[in-house]
C-alpha cells in the first residue's frame, strides 16, 4: 500500500511537472498579447485536460468512471480559485513579477491537489471510499 503510494505520489509529481513546464510555456507565450490574468486562465483550462488525461493513465492508472470525468474540473476550478488568489497577491501586493507568481500558486496548491486528485481517480471498492458501505437488509427469519 505504502509502496504504491509512494509510485503515485512520484507519477503526480512527474506528470505535474510536465503539465506545469507546457502550461506555464503557454502562460509566457500569452502573458504579453492578453496580460497575466487571461493568460492564466487560458494555461490554466489547457492544464485541466491535460491533468485529467495524465491522471487517468500515467498517475493513478484507473478511474471511478464518470465521477473522475466529473470532479477533475470541479478539483481544478478550486485550485485555479485559490491560485488566482496566490497569483494576484503576489503580483499586486507583494511585488512579485508575473513570470515568477503562477510558480508560487502552484507549490502553494501542490498538496490540495494531490489529495483531492487521488480521491477523485479511485474507485470506490478501492483504496480510498468514495462513499459509505451500507449493510445489506436482511428480512426476519421465516420471510422471504
Amino acid at each position: 500500500m505504502l509502496r504504491r503510494l509512494d509510485g503515485q505520489v512520484w507519477r503526480f509529481l512527474l506528470a505535474g511537472a510536465v503539465n506545469t513546464l507546457l502550461t506555464y510555456l503557454l502562460y509566457l507565450l500569452l502573458l504579453g498579447p492578453v496580460g497575466h490574468r487571461v493568460a492564466y486562465g487560458i494555461a490554466y483550462a489547457a492544464g485541466i485536460g491535460l491533468a485529467y488525461v495524465l491522471g487517468r493513465g500515467f498517475v493513478f492508472k484507473r478511474h471511478a468512471g464518470w465521477l473522475s470525468v466529473l470532479l477533475t474540473p470541479l478539483i481544478y476550478l478550486l485550485q485555479f480559485c485559490v491560485g488566482l488568489v496566490i497569483v494576484e497577491v503576489s503580483i499586486t501586493l507583494l511585488g512579485l513579477r508575473a513570470e515568477i507568481a503562477p510558480l508560487l500558486a502552484i507549490a502553494a496548491t501542490l498538496p490540495l491537489t494531490y489529495v483531492l486528485s487521488r480521491w477523485a481517480f479511485m474507485r470506490p471498492d478501492g483504496v480510498i471510499k468514495l462513499a459509505a458501505a451500507t449493510p445489506p437488509v436482511r428480512s426476519p427469519p421465516g420471510h422471504r
